[in-house]
């Protein structure tokens, strides 16, 4: 059986695959998230999740690896990590009350070539107080995510409701990862 990566120090994707019930290993590595922005958010996503695969790829050429990357889009302005609680502030703020799409990009590297695809969820927030938010910040959980939320922790007090892949929120469509696995010829449990 051919090995699989994640190439993702992302606790919460290592904890989605391993639902999967899929045994891989966890290797990643920095690369420039840089993004040109006249791209749609879906290229956005597919490129950097790209990007973060063929790094480990060029050292594993016979295994499967998987890259993913999260964006969150509101009124057209992408929002990555933020930089600092000033800017997690800024964020939450700006998708108070308001609808905002979740993009999570998918690439699997493999012997075969390159398959890359994305999901797009539609997340509503409920409208949050001042001390909502600050309280949230102070959690530390905004810094290292997306939009500056994490669905799958204390963010969910922030979710009104939402259309489409919930996994996908968290950072890896597992339903579609595994059938594009199956459909390469990855044997799967």
């Amino acid at each position: 059986m051919k090995n699989l990566i994640l190439a993702s120090s992302s606790p919460r994707r290592k904890e989605l695959l391993e639902n999967l019930r899929l045994t891989f290993t966890i290797s990643s590595s920095e690369v420039d998230e840089s993004f040109d922005p006249k791209l749609s958010p879906e290229d956005v996503v597919m490129d950097l999740a790209e990007r973060k695969a063929k790094v480990i790829f060029q050292e594993n050429p016979n295994a499967f690896v998987i890259g993913s990357d999260t964006i969150v889009v509101a009124d057209g302005q992408v929002l990555g990590k933020p930089a600092d609680e000033a800017e997690a502030v800024c964020m939450l703020n700006t998708l108070s009350g308001k609808q905002h799409d979740v993009y999570t990009g998918v690439a699997i590297l493999s012997e075969n070539g390159i398959t890359r695809f994305y999901e797009k969820t539609e997340v509503w927030f409920w409208e949050l107080t001042n001390q909502e938010i600050e309280s949230y910040v102070q959690t530390g959980e905004p810094l290292d995510k997306a939009g500056a939320y994490g669905i799958q922790g204390y963010g969910s007090m922030l979710v009104k409701k939402i259309n489409g892949d919930y996994y996908a929120v968290v950072g890896l469509p597992v339903a579609r990862t595994y059938r594009e696995l199956k459909r390469l010829g990855y044997s799967l449990p």
